[in-house]
C-alpha cells in the first residue's frame, strides 16, 4: 500500500506542476508502475502510455523529472543562514 501511495503522490505533484494535465498511473501485476496521459479531446480514446513501466523508485524519479518543479521557498533568514554556512566553509 505504501508503495502505491508513494507513486500516486508523485503523480499528484506532477499534475500540480503541469496545470492539472490528466496524468494517471497504472499499477501492473508484476509490481511495476506506468504513467499515462488522457486525451481530453477524445475521451473515448484510451490514455496514452508515457515512457515504460518502471519499478517504484525509478517510476517516482521519472515522474519527478517531468515538468519543472517549483523552487523551494526560502525566507530571508534561511538565505542569510545559508550565506553564513558557505562563508564558514570557506574559512
Amino acid at each position: 500500500m505504501a508503495r502505491s501511495t508513494k507513486a500516486s503522490n508523485a503523480v499528484n505533484r506532477l499534475r500540480e506542476r503541469s496545470n492539472n494535465a490528466p496524468y494517471s498511473m497504472v499499477s501492473l501485476a508484476d509490481g511495476r508502475f506506468s504513467l499515462t496521459l488522457a486525451n481530453l479531446d477524445n475521451p473515448d480514446e484510451h490514455p496514452q502510455a508515457i515512457g515504460e513501466a518502471l519499478e517504484i523508485d525509478d517510476f517516482v524519479a521519472y515522474v519527478n523529472s517531468l515538468h519543472k518543479q517549483a523552487p523551494k521557498k526560502a525566507s530571508k533568514l534561511d538565505i542569510a543562514f545559508e550565506k553564513k554556512l558557505a562563508a564558514a566553509k570557506q574559512k
